[in-house]
């Protein structure tokens, strides 16, 4: 089972592929709305319309429908949702005697400095897990991971945690198509008429939506194939999506030679925030997270992920030679069907309640 957001492009990478493992299993795409339902339903995708606040409705429909593989990522933010439904694979293991896997999507953020990660080089084979817990209370992300993680081991379910870097390119899902970061700096751009940075530059990780799907595909298949156990998992099972790093300030300006050709801002030379709450109305991103979600950088090798067989088929040149198809799918689409923002806000709201 899948619940959504980039979850759609996953569905749709699992039911296009060549792999026997994967043309065998039955897909789900868990929804909220009678509208994804409706939509998914008529593209002849199994669907699941659940509350996933609801544990008790999460419980009885993963046994109901004999669901042993969950990956979720409809939120890294609160863990409620995840462990309701780790409750539900805990009771479908009971029923069924089959073993129960549990893939979570956390966010690169928990890994970057400005949130309190330690500075210096780490390999995600090495101590991403013991780092997180030390610091669990000071970034709610990481807080996430780590109660998901133990929880998982408690109920005898193997967890993994892939981590996305910022996502690009245009999804497959029947739902949702655009990533967040580029399409929110598209659509402030052509607002303010230009393209603007923060004042220090700093690099960003990269990865095409293409290839995060297809890391996702990996650990699945692995599990299919009898191999989930023996794979890294729980406490050593972090796979970081980091195909490439590219420089923010280069980034944005090639971004804004690809706006300005298409007469969307006034120039291809990039203008600097004025500070973070100018930042802030602009993007429509909460000012406490502006510069954690676009200046931020984490340095993590990835190590688990090659492991597996990983191959990322886009790079930095790539990304480049194709960053206006950014502009057009904010064009064709306008804006990602996500409630991450929202769930910003509210995180924000309540970091603020606290102090």
């Amino acid at each position: 089972m899948v619940s959504m957001s980039c979850g759609g492009s996953i569905i749709a990478d699992f039911l296009s592929s060549s792999s026997p493992v994967l043309k065998r299993s039955r897909i789900t795409a868990a929804v909220r709305s009678d509208e994804q339902a409706k939509l998914l339903s008529e593209s002849g995708i199994n669907v699941l319309q659940l509350d996933l606040t609801d544990e008790k409705a999460v419980v009885e429909s993963l046994v109901k429908h004999n669901i042993n593989i969950v990956i979720h990522t409809a939120s890294s933010l609160d863990p409620t949702l995840a462990l309701n439904l780790l409750a539900g694979l805990a009771e479908q293991q009971k029923a069924s005697g089959s073993k129960a896997y549990f893939i979570h999507t956390s966010g690169l953020s928990a890994f970057c400095p400005k949130t309190g990660w330690p500075q210096g080089v780490m390999k995600d084979s090495g101590p991403i897990f013991e780092t997180e817990k030390q610091l669990a209370d000071s970034f709610s992300l990481r807080e996430t991971d780590v109660t998901i993680t133990e929880t998982a081991k408690a109920l005898g379910i193997t967890s993994f945690i892939v981590v996305p870097s910022t996502v690009y390119g245009k999804g497959k899902g029947q739902w949702n198509q655009l990533s967040v970061i580029f399409p929110i700096a598209v659509k402030a751009s052509i607002k303010q008429k230009s393209v603007s940075k923060f004042p220090e530059d700093g690099n960003i990780a990269g990865v095409h939506i293409s290839d995060l799907t297809e890391l996702y595909g990996l650990i699945v298949k692995k599990i299919l194939q009898g191999s989930g156990d023996t794979i890294p998992n729980g406490t050593h099972g972090h796979y970081f999506a980091i195909a490439h790093e590219m420089a923010w300030w280069e980034t944005l300006g090639r971004l804004a030679a690809a706006m300005e050709a298409r007469g969307l801002v006034a120039s291809s030379e990039t203008q600097v925030w004025t500070s973070d709450e100018a930042a802030a109305e602009a993007t429509g991103v909460p000012e406490i997270f502006v510069e954690i979600f676009f200046n931020s950088s984490a340095n993590i090798i990835v190590d688990n992920a090659f492991k597996l067989g990983w191959k990322p088929r886009w790079d930095k040149a790539r990304f480049f030679e194709n960053i206006d198809d950014e502009v057009v799918s904010v064009l064709e689409l306008g804006k990602a069907k996500s409630s991450l923002i929202d769930s910003l806000f509210l995180a924000a709201k309540n970091l603020i309640g606290e102090e």
